[in-house]
Parts: C-alpha cells; structure tokens; sequence
C-alpha cells in the first residue's frame, strides 16, 4: 500500500468522491476485509457492499490483498491501494488553474493555482517514474515562523526573495549540455489552527488571525525519466 496516491482520472475522482465508497476506502486503508465484513459497518448489504467493491477496484483504489475460505463460499479480501488519495487538477482538466494566468506574489488564490499545480506535476512524475520502475528525486522543506509583527513578515519575505533569487542565479545554467530543468516553488501562509480556520481573513499587513506563517521551499531532485520535477 501506499502512503498517498494521486487520482488524476475523472471518473476515478467521481467514484472516490460518493459518500459510500469513501467510506469503504477509509476501512480498506485500515487494514484487508471481505465485502461480508464491510457490511456491518457500512449499515449495507453484503451485495451492495460488493458491487461499490467491484466499481473502486475497477479504478484501482482497491485491489485484491488475498481470499479465504468461510464454510462453502471463497471470500476476497480487498485492501485500499493507498492509505490516502489526491484528487490531481486533470480530473477537471478544461478548469484546472493556470498560474501563468495571473500572477500575483501577494494573491492567496495565485498561491492556490500553484499548490495545484504542484499536485499535478508531481503525481504525473510519480506515474512517469513507476511506470519506468525509477525512483523520483524530489525534496521538501516544511517548518513554521512565528513573526513578532507584519513588519518582521515583510523583511523576512524580502530577505527570503533574495536569498533564493541569489541561489537561483548561481546555480542556474541554461547552456548546461543535458541539463535538467527544476521548479522551485516557496510558499508563505498563515498557519490554519482548528479554533480559527473560520475566522475572517485580515486586511494585507496586520496579524493574521490564523496563526504563524508556514514556510514551504525550495528544493531540488536528480534525474529522472519521468519529466522534470516539481519540488517545495
């Protein structure tokens, strides 16, 4: 199994997005069980359990782990093919976001565009490199800030912007014979925090009620058959 997968097929999102066959995804990630398993705790019967099985399997978010035998009836064991799913920007590819749209350093949904982008770029690698049984080099940086005011914020942007611009710049070689393109894509936000995800959004400069900035950035992989690669 796993530890995430990214659906990039329509109507796999579709099938993963039913209430219902959610549910069974969150069980079979859980550990194998039988349709007859299933039922009890679905409050559905075993055929119709069965038949939500078959439509998962068929979009490989389930797959078979193994059958036994229970008095005169065989039993397959189905397990979920990932302990979570990713719903890739193709399964909407004619409204996917485009950041090359509009950008806007300072834009929330720009940001968003990117994110998104980083979700289909990187699970279209992820195929790329498991269809050539190569591994995908890829690095993150993920960690938290907490900035005494919006004008420390804004002078960490600033020295950010030209640390990586200066690092961009040195290592960045667009002759280089078989050279391989990298994004790199940094990121800054208000941490969300359970007691004020619903909060208002603040006006651009004061404190953001959600909490310490997260910081995501930058990083850079190896070669890889697949395409170039999308890191953060």
């Amino acid at each position: 199994m796993l530890d995430v997968t990214v659906i990039e097929d329509a109507e796999a999102a579709a099938v993963s997005l039913d209430p219902i066959r959610a549910r069974l995804l969150a069980e079979l990630a859980a550990g194998p069980a039988s349709a007859a398993m299933l039922a009890g705790k679905v409050g559905l019967p075993r055929q119709k359990v069965n038949y939500h099985l078959k439509t998962l399997e068929r979009h490989g978010l389930v797959e078979l782990a193994g059958e036994r035998r229970k008095g005169n009836v065989t039993e397959r064991l189905m397990r979920a093919t990932a302990a979570s799913y990713v719903i890739s920007p193709l399964a909407l590819a004619a409204v996917q976001p485009d950041p090359d749209r509009f950008r806007d350093q300072l834009s929330a949904r720009w940001l968003l565009a990117l994110g998104a982008r980083l979700v289909r770029d990187v699970g279209t690698l992820i195929t790329g490199a498991t269809k050539a049984r190569k591994r995908l080099a890829t690095y993150a940086l993920d960690g938290e800030v907490t900035f005494a005011s919006a004008a420390e914020r804004a002078a960490f942007i600033e020295e950010l912007t030209a640390g990586v611009g200066a690092l961009i710049s040195k290592y960045h070689d667009g002759d280089a014979t078989g050279g391989r393109p990298h994004r790199i894509v940094v990121a800054v936000h208000p941490t969300v925090r359970p007691e004020t995800a619903a909060a208002p959004v603040v006006a651009d400069g004061a404190d953001p009620v959600a909490g310490p900035d997260t910081v995501t950035g930058p990083g850079t992989g190896n070669e890889d058959p697949a395409g170039p690669e999308t890191t953060r």
